[in-house]
């Protein structure tokens, strides 16, 4: 494959993922609080909540407002999360409690960095490729790539809150294009979403990778269903011996 200009990545579940689960992290806080709650019930709810609520993009909303947009639309996941569970009720002070949990997503305590991505990134900084990040993710992100010394492989992170679109919407990935000032032909995406990852960059022109990883869910798709740009590390991306 010929060398590309960048190669953007998603964030979670590419780069990096969820120690655990949600729930056990939201339980884990939520017994703190004093509120017993189970884990695995509390991540089903969880993912329930998420994927029922509309996409993280605000347009039109002020820069300077957009972190209170993002807090409040998490703010609502979690207290859908909680609530469908049964135990909203036995918080003393929830509004408090979801302060403290929204913060503690933005360190790098509930994160961590797959064992791939350290080699693959350190390849394509050392061979000149511009690396960026396209993630439906909020502005918390810059604070988790500093937490987890991601950071300094980046020269633009594009963010669905900011931009006012999220993937698989091509004008999130013309977003991330301009600031590289490439073309579509020139560039690479790879994300863990066949959807908003696969086929939204491949849509919008790029060349897209479909991140499989071991153990991870993928509801969108069958076991069955595989492409020739599938592939289960981002080291398989890189020449047999990187040097």
């Amino acid at each position: 494959m010929l060398q590309p200009k960048v190669i953007f990545l998603d964030a979670v579940g590419t780069l990096f993922g969820v120690r655990g689960s949600v729930g056990e992290v939201y339980g884990k806080l939520a017994r703190q609080a004093g509120v017993e709650v189970e884990a695995v019930l509390l991540n089903q709810t969880f993912i329930q909540s998420f994927k029922a609520a509309p996409k993280a993009i605000f347009p039109g909303v002020p820069v300077a407002k957009i972190p209170e947009h993002e807090f409040r639309w998490w703010q609502a996941i979690a207290t859908q999360s909680f609530e469908r569970v049964g135990v909203l009720q036995q918080f003393s002070d929830f509004p408090s409690f979801f302060a403290e949990l929204y913060a503690h997503f933005a360190t790098a305590k509930p994160w961590f960095v797959y064992p791939d991505v350290g080699v693959a990134l350190e390849y394509w900084q050392r061979t000149g490729v511009q690396l960026g990040i396209l993630s439906n993710f909020d502005q918390r992100l810059y604070r988790v790539l500093k937490a987890l010394d991601l950071a300094r492989f980046f020269t633009s992170v594009t963010i669905s809150t900011e931009v006012g679109s999220a993937k698989p919407d091509p004008q999130i990935f013309a977003a991330g294009l301009e600031k590289h000032d490439c073309t579509a032909t020139a560039a690479w995406h790879i994300g863990d979403s066949l959807a908003e990852d696969f086929q939204g960059a491949k849509q919008a022109g790029l060349k897209a990778f479909w991140l499989r990883r071991a153990g991870a869910d993928h509801p969108e798709a069958p076991q069955r269903v595989t492409t020739p740009e599938s592939v289960s590390t981002l080291e398989a991306l890189l020449p047999a011996s990187p040097g």
